[in-house]
Formats: C-alpha cells, structure tokens, sequence
C-alpha cells in the first residue's frame, strides 16, 4: 500500500511538472516564454511574440487567447514565471540531467550498501538469538541434572534457579528482537525510499525531473546491536551449583568441597606448612624442607597434594585480609625451578591481588577486576570436561573470573602467598574443608 502510494506520488509529481511546462508556454510561438510579459488578463507571452501580433493594430488591440479587448497596448513584466522559466528551461539541459541522474544513482547505491549493511546485522542477530537459545536449552538440561541428585526438598530451589535462568534469557531475547524488528523496518523504509527515487529516475528519461523527490525518511538509522557475551551467561550457570545450594541447606548435598592438603614436597622454602596440611605461611627464614622435583624453588608457590584431570571440582582457600596472594590451576609439567609469569601460555590459570585491593585475572597482560568488596574467602572450580576455571567470591558466591579455556590434562590446586612486607606480621592462607556458616535466604 505505501509503495503503490509511493508511485502515485511520483506519477503525480512528474504530471505536475509536464503541467508547469506547459503553463509556461506562449500561445502565440509554442515555445517556452522568452522575457514573459503579462496583460492585464493575466495571461502571458513572450515579449516578442506579444508585440508581433499587436504590430501595425491601431486603436484597442485584444489579448491572443481570450481575446479581451484593451484600450492600449500594456503589458508588464512578471519576475516570478520569469524565474520558473529559467528553472525549467535550466532543468531541460543535459548538464542538469546527467546532474540529476548520478545524484539519483549515487543516492540509490548509498540505499543498496545500507540495506545490505541491515540485512547483516538481522543475520547476525538471528545467530546470536540460535546461540542464546542454544546455550539456554544446555544449561537448562545441566542445572536439572544438578537438581536431580538432591532430595524432594530441594525442587523449589531448582525452579527457583531455572525461572531466573529464564528470566535472564528472556531478556537477552527482547533485546535482540527488539533489534532484530527495529533492522527490518530500517530495511521496509529503504525499499520504500528506492521505489521513489527508482520512479524518480524513470521520470528523468522524459526531461520533466526539476529536483530530487521527497523522501519519506531519508536517514534511516539503526542502533547498535546489543553487546552478548555468550561465556559470561555460560560462566554464571556453569558453575558448583550444588554447593551453592548447600550453603543454604549443605546437609542434603553430596559431594561438598573437595578435602585439599597441600603438598609439602613441592612447597618453596620459605613456605611453612601446618601439621595437618591446611595451612601455609611465607616466612622470611627458609625451611629445611629435603630436596625433591616437585619443589618450587624461585618464585614463592605451592600446590595441593591432589590433582584433577576429570570431572567437577571445588574448594575453598581462606585469605583474610592478606595484602597478595596468587591463586588457581596449575598444569602438572609446569617449571618449578625458574621465574615464569603466571598466565595460561606458562601453564597457569589464576587471580591474584595487590596492595590490598587490586584484583587482577592472570591473562596477560593482567585483566583488571572492579569488585564491590574484598572476599575473605576464594572459591575455586574446575570444570575438565568443559576446560573452564572460575573464581568466585565464597562469601557470596558471586562470580568474580572464568577462564573459557581451561586447562587440557592433570592439573593442581595452586597457591601462592607471596613474599610479606617485613614490616607486617606474616598471615596464612588455610585451606577450607566445612564451610563456617549457612547463606540465608
């Protein structure tokens, strides 16, 4: 419908111009006016052409057209049609056409790379929308999976989960169809606006075009795509859920944390490790622990005696207020005997803090992390299957980091905590195995 109206704009425009053309040519040479000149009638002609014909009449003479009579032969100038003349004998010229037919062209092909432009972005929203919708159903069957290994009591906690899940989805969702009908319409308005100046291009063949054709919306724009960070609502759900649930009922969940010691044979030497192999402190006098391989002997690290290369896996480490400390993952095959940076290329996936309040993700370089409080508690999870590695705050369990590309083969629990100030009393790091308290809630 609007595009039949489209049409009939343009057929009555180019009709009007054939009428103007016509209102401007003198009934005496059928040519457009030169110098026009109107009678007292209103009807005009050319100057010349009006004076031949009143040449040689002495007395009245009578106006060519409806032939009333005059006393005197009078005319006078008309500034306005001779104005309209020039504009259109100037839009019958070939400059003015071939002018008028590259902007028509150019503005055409500006249409054409927009619309295909659109036409991309719809493509790419309908993938995103099959990747969040994809992501979706798999986390939905993986937080059911969760669900179905506790008891009875626990499924008002899984729909619980699953309405925020869906929630969460059905938003990303509108935002990408809101995107996806906004691109459509952009592209409907482009192919409306090329039916007109299409039109107008034809009309330009008959020498009638006087100026470009009025666009309904000549600067159709489309906003940004909504910005998905599929690993980031991966990261969320992909996550220990049981043991976020047991923090609200852990009596009924099986496995809890996973029972870490650490290994005193790969400590550095200045590390002290407690009887029961929970808990490590940096102190500036070294231990003289026995030689071995596995010992960390340049840079200030530790693992645990347990190793994963399958499986799902999550613990706890207790750091207080220390001012640093490095934790995470590390490969089993990693060098123990040099200064490495700790990063995924050297073998380890960790986070660490600085000064107190600087936490960073071992990338490099270091991705710097905004978080609202500093944790008292770490929690770390492994994932082998889904080579993901999470950190989160165990206070809360919010998510502070998630390497996507975790480790591939055996790997250990990491620690490092770091060399102390002098000046400061050395504090440990502890490894958690009962949580101390129930999140409420």
């Amino acid at each position: 419908m609007a595009a039949a109206a489209a049409a009939a704009t343009t057929t009555a425009s180019s009709s009007t111009q054939g009428s103007l053309r016509e209102d401007l040519t003198c009934a005496i040479c059928c040519d457009l006016f030169r110098e026009p000149v109107m009678l007292a009638c209103m009807h005009h002609f050319c100057k010349a052409c009006i004076s031949r014909y009143w040449r040689g009449v002495q007395g009245p003479v009578t106006c060519p057209q409806c032939r009333r009579v005059f006393s005197t032969k009078h005319f006078q100038t008309n500034y306005l049609v001779v104005a309209m003349v020039e504009k259109v004998r100037a839009s019958s010229s070939d400059t003015y056409i071939k002018d008028l037919e590259k902007q028509l062209k150019d503005t055409l092909e500006s249409h054409r790379l927009k619309k295909e432009e659109y036409i991309n972005l719809i493509r790419k929203d309908k993938e995103k929308m099959d990747a969040i919708k994809r992501v979706g159903a798999e986390l939905q069957a993986r937080v059911q999976g969760e669900f179905r290994a506790l008891q009875q009591f626990l499924q008002d906690e899984e729909a619980c989960v699953l309405e925020q899940l869906r929630k969460e989805q059905e938003e990303v969702l509108e935002q990408l169809q809101r995107h996806l009908e906004a691109s459509k319409e952009a592209v409907k308005e482009l192919e409306q606006n090329m039916k007109v100046l299409q039109q107008a291009s034809i009309a330009t063949d008959n020498g009638v075009l006087v100026e470009l054709p009025q666009l309904s919306r000549p600067c159709v724009r489309v906003d940004t795509p909504p910005e998905l960070d599929i690993n980031a609502f991966n990261s969320k759900y992909i996550a220990p859920l049981q043991y976020i649930t047991w923090r609200k009922m852990f009596k009924s969940l099986k496995p809890g944390l996973a029972p870490l010691t650490f290994d005193v044979d790969t400590a550095h030497p200045s590390i002290s490790v407690s009887r029961d192999k929970t808990v490590a402190v940096e102190y500036d006098s070294m231990t003289s622990y026995k030689p071995h391989p596995k010992r960390f002997l340049q840079c200030v690290n530790i693992l645990a005696a347990q190793g994963f290369q399958s499986g799902r896996h999550y613990w706890e480490i207790a750091v207080g207020s220390k001012p640093k400390w490095d934790l995470g993952v590390a490969l089993e095959g990693v060098d123990r005997h040099t200064r490495i940076k700790l990063s995924p290329e050297s073998g380890y996936w960790t986070l660490r803090l600085r000064n107190g309040n600087e936490y960073s993700a071992g990338t490099q370089p270091w991705t710097r992390l905004q978080l609202g409080s500093c944790p008292q508690r770490i929690g770390v999870f492994l994932d082998c299957e889904e080579r993901r590695v999470s950190f989160y705050n165990a206070d809360d369990m919010s998510l502070l980091y998630s390497f996507a590309s975790g480790p591939r083969g055996k790997v250990f629990p990491f620690f490092s905590p770091c060399i102390s100030d002098t000046s400061q009393r050395p504090q440990p790091i502890q490894l958690i195995h009962y949580p101390t308290a129930v999140l409420s809630g």
